[in-house]
């Protein structure tokens, strides 16, 4: 079911999946609680690129053949859902580990990728789409969901999915987002932050075509039901984009894998990886290129880049960029658990050091939110925020440092030498450590941690976890 020779690990490094991987997306937004869980919780806004890498580590971990990392990836990922709980704006509950929500999820990631062969003229044969879905079926079960959840037979499953699609998806505000939102203003990857004005003209040419691609992909009776438009033609581009990037299945393999896309998109300018350097060293002479550009074809107002120079920012910068993780505009717990959830991630975090951070996280946002949210409404705005112009460097925000220090010293002898430094911030935060040759004392590393958090300095190793899509 699992690993090499499956039917999932052959489609997973195709890339048509990506257009597969959008629609399925899209699907998952439309289901009422995963909606309210994506609004309230996630931080694709403001971090797609981020969420695409952690989705695509998660289902590979998943997928892949070892038992134990599969084992600790689902443990993970239970823990992740039981945290996420709550209202949406019509005051219905929500919960992510609801059975059908999870089995919803499964159904659309299978669904979507016989869609995307049969729209690209490669429909997959009835044996194979039967083994694709027990292989689905055994994943939810490596969740520990109950057998039944999606149907037993590949022939039981088509009612539920029609049923599900006809009787539960709505016009959601996460699936609106995603479809006219998320690609007009998508954030350029942390590697082509050098290329702003290239970056948005391409953005500006290929969001709108995304965005109609997507819709004419779903099924017709929801698009109807929920009122999504579609652009003359759109059909017939579909179509068209589905076999082109069908044609690309031809390339090496490792042009194409999954796993080196995502590591390259979500690479640092300054990280010392091989391929960074390459990529940096063609975007300075592209950048002449862009200053042509810009000199023969000035872009709209709205479409024109914003430059960051400098090595300090704003009040206000420091809100958007760093605190407000899930970008809508406010500082709640939402925006610090993601922080929490993006470190365990990255550290690979096992109980109970992940739950030391999230509870470290936690005391934070309470200090937070006594000192700053000054209309009592639950959460902090940017002006709330910047009128205080605080110190966050409380007493919680140690205990935050406290606990990373913890899980990097390996050794527990209470300083972090070079190895273990290096496994910090080269291994999981993909920068380079060039000068960090000595070792760190618990006072020197919270004290690092505290001028990233309070001093609002960009030129610090966090800046590619906490501030890049």
């Amino acid at each position: 079911m699992f690993g090499p020779g499956s039917q999932f690990d052959e489609l997973f490094n195709d890339p048509r999946w990506a257009l597969a991987m959008i629609r399925a997306t899209v699907l998952e937004a439309a289901h009422p609680q995963i909606g309210a869980a994506l609004i309230d919780n996630s931080t694709f806004v403001a971090h797609p690129w981020r969420r695409l890498r952690n989705t695509l580590l998660s289902l590979q971990r998943m997928f892949g053949a070892d038992d134990h990392v599969r084992l600790r990836e689902a443990a993970r990922l239970n823990r992740l859902h039981a945290r996420l709980s709550g209202t949406d704006a019509r005051n219905r509950p929500y919960d992510a580990m609801d059975p059908g929500a999870r089995a919803w999820v499964v159904a659309t990631l299978f669904e979507s990728t016989v869609t995307m062969c049969r729209l690209s003229g490669q429909p997959l044969e009835q044996d194979v789409m039967e083994r694709l879905y027990g292989e689905f079926q055994a994943f939810l079960a490596a969740l520990g969901d109950e057998p039944g959840r999606l149907p037993y037979t590949l022939n039981e499953f088509w009612p539920y999915y029609d049923r599900v699609v006809e009787e539960e998806l709505e016009n959601t505000e996460a699936m609106r987002i995603i479809l006219y939102k998320l690609f007009d203003h998508l954030p350029a990857p942390p590697l082509l932050n050098g290329l702003p004005t290239l970056w948005a003209t391409g953005r500006a040419v290929a969001g709108p075509v995304i965005g109609a691609i997507t819709v004419a992909s779903l099924p017709e009776p929801f698009r109807r039901r929920a009122g999504l438009p579609e652009v003359p033609g759109a059909q017939t581009l579909m179509q068209g984009a589905y076999l082109a990037v069908g044609l690309t299945r031809f390339l090496p393999d490792n042009w194409t894998r999954a796993e080196g896309i995502a590591d390259l998109l979500s690479l640092s300018p300054e990280s010392d990886d091989p391929r960074a350097r390459t990529v940096t060293a063609l975007a300075d002479q592209m950048k002449r290129a862009a200053a042509l550009l810009r000199l023969i074809t000035p872009l709209p107002s709205s479409l024109q880049p914003t430059a960051q120079t400098g090595t300090h920012r704003s009040a206000q910068e420091f809100f958007h960029e760093v605190l407000d993780q899930t970008g809508d505009g406010y500082l709640d717990w939402p925006d610090l658990a993601a922080m929490a959830r993006e470190l365990s991630s990255r550290l690979d975090l096992d109980e109970p050091e992940e739950t030391r951070l999230y509870n470290a996280y936690a005391h934070w946002w309470r200090e937070l939110q006594a000192d700053l949210d000054t209309d009592g409404d639950g959460r902090i705005s940017a002006q709330e925020y910047s009128t205080a112009v605080p110190s966050l460097a409380g007493p919680a925000l140690i205990r935050v440092a406290e606990v990373l220090f913890d899980v990097t010293d390996k050794d527990g002898n209470q300083s972090i030498d070079a190895d273990e430094y290096r496994a910090l911030f080269q291994t999981a935060f993909h920068r380079d450590t060039n000068g960090a040759d000595g070792t760190y004392t618990r006072s020197a590393f919270v004290k690092e941690f505290l001028s990233f958090m309070s001093g609002r300095k960009r030129s610090t190793p966090y800046d590619p976890l906490l501030t890049e899509a």
